[in-house]
């Protein structure tokens, strides 16, 4: 998978990093000298431009890209970057803050796959809206513990099960449980799994892959 993350600050950053660490082709752009010289010390592949003009973003391959984020500190940057990403049929990913009002926000919904708020949901947040799936994070705790919902599908391997059979990783917590739109509750050990219930859990970074398969048959 080909991911294009725009914008080398502390989430783009951190974002980055996380997606090469997890075996993702991922290539940063950034216009700042001393962000490239950072992602270049990290070994991230990136290349220095403005990544809202149109040239650049076909230097880094956009045709080929499976997602790109726009992510910099900027929100009109970001929405000029997303558009020319829906232009080359990508999933595309935008920053905005939360003091947007109602009806640029909506416009910002018809430009781009999935907002995200890296005030609350940080570079994990951004990490899942870049990847999409059944898989979202919530947030970062620490370093290390992200809060993680989990969208159980058809397929799942877990569905039909009571919560006390779910194997899950030993750095891993499930915490609460929800049927569909229903409320998240914390779930009872003889509750049980159904196709299109969430899961929340807290998780080691290390231990993301693990619980996909386990939960999502991934």
């Amino acid at each position: 998978m080909r991911i294009i993350v725009v914008g080398y600050g502390r989430v783009g950053s951190r974002t980055a990093r996380v997606l090469a660490e997890e075996g993702y082709d991922v290539t940063v752009v950034d216009n700042d000298q001393l962000k490239v010289e950072r992602a270049e010390e990290a070994g991230i592949d990136v290349v220095a431009g403005d990544g809202s003009d149109a040239s650049v973003l076909d230097e880094v391959g956009v045709e080929s890209a499976d997602a790109l984020g726009a992510i910099t500190g900027d929100i009109e940057t970001n929405h000029e970057i997303c558009q020319l990403g829906a232009s080359h049929d990508c999933r595309t990913v935008m920053r905005i803050s939360e003091d947007v009002d109602e009806s640029t926000y909506e416009q910002y919904v018809a430009d781009a796959d999935e907002l995200i708020y890296p005030q609350r949901l940080g570079a994990a947040g951004a990490k899942t809206a870049l990847l999409g799936g059944s898989l979202n994070a919530i947030g970062d705790l620490t370093e290390e513990l992200q809060l993680t919902v989990v969208n159980v599908d058809d397929g799942s391997p877990v569905v039909g099960n009571r919560i006390s059979e779910i194997d899950l990783p030993a750095t891993a917590r499930l915490y609460a449980h929800g049927h569909a739109s229903d409320p998240m509750t914390i779930p009872l050990p003889t509750t049980t799994v159904e196709a299109g219930d969430r899961l929340a859990m807290v998780v080691e970074h290390e231990a993301l892959g693990e619980i996909e398969t386990q939960l999502l048959g991934a």
